[in-house]
């Protein structure tokens, strides 16, 4: 038996958390190395440095699932890649820009999607297992409307930026000169709570359901 980073005993259910823990920090390390723009690096992997401790601080108290514990990597990953590059310049979105004729480059908006997807089942799971609330319609509308406050909050974090750090700030803000922005990236973010319920509610009851954390 190993200890972890917080001095608890590490066990076998541990292990999903730990592997993906190993792969986000080589991701990590990877995107700081060379960042195309340092203040930008910190401001979006910001949400990564913070979360993974905290998982592992509070894993003996809850434990999350295997589905959770993965897609919490996913959105680090799709996070320190943006935070690299820079949203606005991530390499392979350049090329569907330039291949589909598209007027900017599109990473942003998948990461407004995931900023959606993710925290939806990331909620779902503090709710059913904290709360007297069960699968159906009030649970689906709590999470739609919790993960528009959060990306709402998000927008205003980039408006707070902007307003201390000035041009600075231009990179992490990616509005790439559209006026509509701030409000397509709510509304993705939105769409992708709606999708992750109806796509993962099945699977993440099953998962709850027998424990699998």
């Amino acid at each position: 038996m190993t200890t972890g980073t917080d001095g608890t005993a590490m066990t076998g259910a541990d292990r999903p958390l730990a592997l993906t823990s190993l792969l986000v920090a080589i991701v990590c390390l990877w995107s700081y190395l060379d960042a195309r723009d340092p203040l930008t690096w910190w401001m979006e992997a910001a949400p990564v440095l913070l979360v993974y401790p905290l998982l592992w601080a509070v894993r003996m108290r809850f434990r999350t699932t295997g589905l959770l514990t993965l897609l919490i990597a996913v959105h680090a990953v799709i996070l320190l890649v943006g935070a690299h590059y820079t949203y606005a310049e991530v390499p392979l979105f350049d090329w569907v820009r330039d291949a589909f004729g598209f007027d900017r480059n599109h990473y942003d908006r998948v990461g407004h999607l995931a900023q959606g997807f993710i925290p939806a089942i990331a909620i779902r799971e503090l709710l059913l297992r904290t709360s007297p609330l069960r699968p159906g319609r009030w649970l689906f509308a709590i999470i739609l409307f919790s993960v528009l406050g959060v990306s709402a909050t998000y927008e205003l974090i980039e408006w707070l930026a902007a307003v201390l750090v000035g041009q600075g700030a231009d990179a992490f803000l990616g509005t790439q000169g559209d006026p509509w922005d701030t409000q397509t990236d709510m509304a993705l973010a939105g769409l992708g709570a709606i999708l992750a319920q109806i796509s993962l509610g099945r699977v993440h009851d099953r998962q709850l359901k027998r424990g699998e954390l």
